[in-house]
């Protein structure tokens, strides 16, 4: 998959290496924008399986 991707980036090794480092970071940041904040109510951190029984 990888060496697909960089087959299909136009260029030299500079820009390749470039253009692979803007799309990653383009991914990540699409993650942390619309995808975990899609996932938060669906995933249980919160939920907890100690009670507190403490007086």
């Amino acid at each position: 998959m990888y060496g697909a991707l960089w087959r299909a980036l136009p260029g030299p090794t500079g820009v390749r290496l470039l253009l692979a480092l803007l799309l990653a970071t383009a991914v990540v940041a699409a993650c942390f924008v619309w995808l975990f904040p899609a996932v938060a109510p669906y995933v249980p951190f919160n939920d907890t399986t100690v009670e507190d029984t403490a007086p």
